[in-house]
């Protein structure tokens, strides 16, 4: 066995998990405290990254660009949580499905009409564009910062949640959001809050990613889902389920489709194995979600409260 592939490909794979990460995060803080399908998500991803693509034009800096980014998709969430969000908290899942399906249509027109249909390359600055090397292993040092930004939000997110009133108060919506309101909380404002920091995290992933990537009409759609799976694998409202699980639903999907292959030629002939390995990888984490929905219908680390 290659042992510097494989650590490639773990790394690989925990840096997929650590983007799931920074998406899923805000995404099941609104689903867990809001009890709100937020399918226009995956555009604040989007969003974040055509913003840095276009700030790091202008200001001919990446960090500053990133950081001028994520609050402008913060600023964004706060318009859309006040203009549209808001009035959907009383309706039904379907109506907020239908809202957020049509805010997806109406983010991607926009991004076109002021972007264009091309895609935006982000130019990184020359310490972050060469390679880390460790004995034999060759790994991009981007692809380094990018797993140690996903796990120092992680802790700053820990200790937000656990260690804040903003945190207690996250928490407590999490688990109970009737006797929250009940107590005297400003529910609108809390509601407020949560949106627009699940919008800046999505934005931080959408252009962490969009060096590799770069920025594109549409680019939040598919990873969308992948989000919403963490969210159901870790524990709606759960910021540590939504840590463990988007780790393993990474290195599940990387390492899946870089070794499934092999595996399946110790069962069956070269042919069907690469031809079985493709469909199954791709299957590999809906058949996760499946089985703990089945064992653990709660999630793996749900709130403590949450049924």
């Amino acid at each position: 066995m290659d042992w510097n592939l494989l650590l490639t490909q773990f790394l690989n794979g925990l840096q997929l998990g650590l983007l799931l990460f920074l998406l899923a995060s805000g995404l099941t803080l609104i689903f867990g405290i809001m009890d709100f399908i937020n399918l226009a998500h995956g555009s604040f991803y989007m969003v974040g990254a055509y913003f840095c693509a276009t700030l790091t034009l202008l200001t001919g800096s990446f960090v500053l660009a990133l950081l001028m980014s994520v609050a402008g998709v913060f600023v964004v969430g706060l318009v859309i949580e006040a203009s549209i969000v808001r009035r959907l908290y009383q309706h039904d899942h379907l109506d907020q499905v239908l809202v957020t399906f049509g805010l997806i249509l109406c983010f991607d027109t926009l991004v076109h009409l002021i972007w264009g249909p091309e895609g935006m390359a982000i130019p990184l600055p020359r310490l972050l564009d060469g390679q880390i090397t460790v004995g034999s292993l060759v790994f991009p040092t981007y692809r380094v910062i990018i797993i140690v930004s996903g796990l120092l939000v992680a802790i700053g997110l820990y200790v937000l949640v656990m260690k804040t009133r903003l945190g207690m108060l996250i928490r407590a919506g999490a688990s109970n959001r009737v006797m929250v309101s009940a107590l005297g909380v400003n529910i609108n404002r809390l509601f407020m809050i949560v949106f627009a920091l699940g919008a800046a995290l999505a934005g931080l992933s959408g252009l962490l990613i969009a060096p590799i990537t770069e920025a594109s009409i549409g680019m939040g759609n598919e990873i969308i889902i992948l989000a919403f799976v963490v969210v159901i694998v870790g524990g709606i409202g759960s910021i540590k389920g939504a840590f463990f699980s988007a780790v393993l639903i990474g290195l599940i999907d990387t390492m899946g489709r870089s070794y499934l292959d092999d595996f399946l030629k110790l069962f069956m002939s070269i042919q069907n194995a690469e031809t079985a390995a493709p469909a199954l990888s791709a299957m590999l984490i809906y058949i996760l979600m499946a089985v703990i929905l089945a064992v653990r219908p709660q999630g793996l680390f749900p709130p403590a409260g949450a049924r």
